[in-house]
Formats: structure tokens, sequence, C-alpha cells
């Protein structure tokens, strides 16, 4: 699988992804993390512009995507907990596969990890599925942040 900045015209396919993503949540007892509408197209479309927005390609097609900025997230500045290190790093939201391509979701933090080897993301309580790609990919549970609408989320941090 490899890595590629998204553009606009993968913008129908990161939808259908974000789309089975929330079925899959939801049939996996995380039905509140991203509702049945998030992330909304205008988010997706401007990561993309921003030069945010990946894509995982395998067989010349779209089998991932995730967001990644090497820039600070204002979300993380509070913790309940403490972060590994308060060195510069890089963030991963928005991450999902379409299920075809076993191991997806890890090679894109593989590829993350690999962009500034200070790595921070976080997820929902009840999305226990990443939580435990989360672990299995050397990520450690930091303590609790609270994202902009005030919904607490689990926070991990991976460094070298």
């Amino acid at each position: 699988m490899q890595i590629r900045q998204a553009n606009i015209e993968d913008l129908p396919q990161l939808l259908a992804l974000y789309d089975h993503a929330r079925i899959f949540m939801a049939e996996h007892g995380n039905p509140v993390q991203w509702g049945k509408n998030y992330p909304p197209e205008e988010l997706v479309e401007g990561d993309i512009r921003n030069g945010n927005q990946y894509v995982g390609v395998a067989d010349e097609r779209i089998v991932a995507t995730f967001f990644y900025s090497p820039m600070e997230d204002p979300d993380y500045q509070v913790i309940e907990g403490a972060w590994l290190n308060e060195a510069p790093y890089g963030v991963v939201h928005r991450i999902t596969s379409d299920g075809t391509v076993k191991g997806a979701a890890s090679v894109c933090l593989t590829w993350a990890f690999g962009q500034c080897g200070n790595l921070k993301i976080d997820t929902h309580r009840d999305n226990v599925v990443m939580q435990n790609m989360l672990q299995k990919n050397g990520f450690q549970s930091c303590g609790i942040i609270h994202i902009q609408d005030g919904a607490e989320r689990l926070a991990y941090q991976k460094t070298k």
C-alpha cells in the first residue's frame, strides 16, 4: 500500500470511506463518535485543499484515508494525565479504511510516525477497535483531552 496526498478528485471516494466507517463504528458499539454525518464534506474538502488529507492506495484503488498535520493541535494543550514529552509533534485524525486490505490503518500510522517521530492521536472511549489498534502500533495511553465541543477523548502518543 502506498500513501499519497489526497486530491479533490478523490473526494467522492473519501466520503464513501467515511460512510463505511460510520456504519462499522455503529456496528462495533461506537455509534456516537462520528454520528450520522461526521466528518462533513466541507471539512474533508478543506483538509484536501490544505494538503492535510492523505490516502492509502492498493492496486490503484483508495483503501484508506486520514488527516495528518505536523502542526500542534489546540485540543491537545490541556490533558487530564500527561503527554510522554513536550517536543513538537504531528497529529492524525479521522483515520479509516474500507476493510479490504489487512493492516491498512497501521500502514497509515506508520507513515505518519515516519514523518515526525512524535505522533499524537485521540479516540472515543467507545472506539475499542481503534484503542486496540493504537496499542498494537506502540501508542501509549496518556490521559483524556476535550475536543472543541467539550466531548472527551482518550489521548495517545507514540515517540521515538
